[in-house]
């Protein structure tokens, strides 16, 4: 197992749920969509906060790039941070056109974010970290969050 591969994995949990939400919203069913979403963006942040404070750090120290990949995908955090506090609000407004809207822009954001990490960044932490002490703890840390 790769270092990366819980990231990896919950990426394709967080697409499941992601799909969830959509539909149930995109169904006028607001009790289901509003339960998924609220599980997306609570497992979005557990991942974007498992990179932001265990992954990068570990990857930035390794290898000296801190204004790299890194903070690239920082900066697209952040824009699905804002993404989802949009949604959030045409949830609670019960705005399926919005929602819509907000959706598409986020799904969109989310496939680049995650096939540059899978494909850019997530190679390098494993290369940079794989065989190190550093890398085996954030593999017990990863697997924990």
């Amino acid at each position: 197992m790769s270092i990366t591969d819980p990231l990896f994995q919950h990426h394709k949990h967080c697409d499941k749920i992601f799909a969830d939400a959509e539909d149930a919203c995109a169904n006028g069913d607001w009790a289901a969509g509003e339960q998924a979403f609220k599980l997306l963006r609570d497992q979005l942040e557990t991942h974007f906060t498992s990179e932001e404070e265990l992954l990068f750090p570990a990857f930035e120290e390794a290898t000296g790039m801190t204004s790299g990949p890194t903070e690239v995908m920082r900066g697209e955090h952040r824009q699905m941070r804002d993404l989802l506090a949009q949604m959030q609000d045409t949830v609670a407004s019960r705005d399926g056109d919005a929602f819509g809207g907000a959706a598409e822009t986020l799904l969109i954001l989310m496939q680049q974010h995650n096939m540059k990490e899978e494909n850019i960044l997530y190679p390098m932490c494993d290369n940079a970290l794989g065989t190190s002490d550093v890398g085996a703890s954030l593999v017990e840390r990863l697997n924990a969050s």
